[in-house]
């Protein structure tokens, strides 16, 4: 069950950028937030999905 809403949840943050013409930094980092609280509210562990966003490659140092 957790895995079907994470797929929904990841499909919806697909579909919001996939029709634009350009993606701006603020729309990588909404992403990233989205994509964050999704893998968090599918009970990742948090040592997990917080790796997993500081690996993230365009985030700044």
């Amino acid at each position: 069950m957790a895995f079907e809403g994470l797929s929904s949840r990841l499909q919806e943050i697909t579909r919001k950028i996939r029709g634009k013409a350009r993606i701006t930094e603020s729309d990588l980092k909404e992403m990233m937030r989205e994509v964050k609280l999704a893998l968090l509210e599918a009970d990742v562990n948090y040592k997990i999905v917080k790796d997993f966003i500081r690996n993230d490659p365009g985030k700044k140092p």
